[in-house]
């Protein structure tokens, strides 16, 4: 057996060393576009590398996978998180489990994750800065055609693992249905100088939505130089990833500080007024909200930096209870980092038979990672995504070819 794998990232490694488990007698062939295998890997999880999640705070899948949520179900039958961490405890990888859910290498190395997956593809060849311009189907087997040569590569089986973005490759498989891959997983750029200028501050939990959408997602919030980032942020770009390209990542949004609803904000306002009347309210912001944006949003709500909690009327009380809860701004455009950047979009979940992920036109032609329409939110979903599907395709090769 002639197995090729199209890109060494996380699910072309993680499938290659799954098929040296399961073949060692086939031939695997991965090639890689980039100077060296899982770049994008070695930084995931700011170098830590958060290789699943507990899935304890997750309800239903598709919180977690706002696209690709049935793919990911029936992968999951073959390596679930719970059996993802037993083969990375068996492949020398100790986790950790944090407060957020997240798994992490007990090392907090993502080298470590790296190095493991290169010691278990050996045996393989390693084709880097070898970039795949097409693949054609050749009678019963695959031609893939390179930048780096004018004669083709035959091969009996090809993995494509190259990511979202990579998926022109498959413009000499015509009968393969493509959903557009558009940025998912990125920060808000805002044009608010005065917001801006609180750099740094944090807020636990907040709740954000986009105006006249259904979309919206709770978290932590953090205000940046440019704009607005954080959990709460990646996760409802994610949740949005198509309605704000369409947009031209022009839209309203809509931020509540305190996932406090206006009439429990008003009753904690009466509350601090009955307790502090002859204090400043500049002094005594409300629990939650830090000093200086409390400042801020005294402002944004039209009140005097000297007035006292006695002072404040209702309608007062009424538009700081609105801004808090409430408040608006106009998002501008998205700022892009390697660290927070996937794509929604992909193989369209219609064109590969669920519980093996083989193409429904070309038999042979296999899908795993991201390449799929398969993306998630932050905290160790998408590589989940990648190790189940990874798995399930080798475990399929396996069963079919031996």
């Amino acid at each position: 057996m002639n197995i090729a794998i199209i890109g060494a990232g996380a699910a072309g490694c993680f499938c290659a060393a799954e098929l040296r488990k399961r073949m060692p007698q086939a031939q695997i062939c991965i090639f890689e576009a980039q100077a060296r295998p899982m770049a994008k890997l070695a930084i995931t999880g700011g170098g830590r590398c958060n290789i699943t999640n507990s899935f304890a705070d997750i309800r239903s899948l598709s919180e977690a996978y706002p696209r690709g949520e049935r793919l990911v179900k029936a992968a999951f039958r073959n390596l679930s998180p719970s059996d993802t961490l037993t083969w990375w405890e068996q492949a020398g990888v100790s986790l950790v489990l944090q407060e957020d859910q997240c798994y992490f290498p007990k090392s907090q190395s993502a080298l470590q994750v790296v190095h493991t997956l290169e010691f278990l593809i050996r045996g393989c060849t390693l084709l880097l800065r070898t970039k795949v311009s097409s693949i054609r189907k050749d009678g019963d087997r695959f031609a893939i055609f390179s930048a780096n040569s004018n004669v083709p590569q035959v091969f009996d089986v090809v993995v494509l693992c190259s990511g979202g973005g990579a998926v022109s490759m498959l413009s000499t498989l015509p009968q393969i249905e493509i959903q557009s891959p558009v940025p998912s997983l990125f920060s808000f750029r805002i044009n608010e100088p005065k917001l801006c200028a609180l750099m740094g501050t944090t807020l636990s939990n907040a709740k954000l939505k986009l105006a006249g959408s259904k979309y919206e997602a709770s978290g932590t919030l953090l205000v940046t130089d440019w704009g607005l980032s954080g959990p709460s942020v990646l996760k409802l770009s994610s949740y949005a990833a198509r309605e704000l390209a369409e947009k031209g990542y022009k839209a309203r949004l809509l931020v509540n500080y305190l996932s406090l609803g206006q009439e429990e904000l008003l009753s904690l306002i009466a509350s601090q007024k009955a307790r502090f009347p002859q204090k400043l309210l500049l002094n005594m912001p409300l629990k939650g909200l830090s000093s200086r944006l409390w400042a801020y949003l005294l402002e944004r709500a039209g009140i005097r930096s000297d007035m006292r909690w006695a002072e404040l009327g209702s309608k007062g009380a009424g538009r700081l209870a609105s801004v808090i809860s409430a408040d608006e701004y106009q998002i501008e455009g998205r700022c892009r980092f390697k660290e927070e950047f996937v794509t929604a979009g992909g193989v369209a979940a219609s064109q590969v038979h669920r519980s093996t992920l083989e193409s429904k036109s070309y038999p042979g032609l296999y899908f795993a990672g991201e390449v799929l329409d398969i993306d998630a939110i932050c905290g160790g979903f998408n590589l989940q995504a990648a190790w189940s599907t990874a798995f399930s395709v080798a475990k399929s090769i396996a069963e079919k070819f031996l």
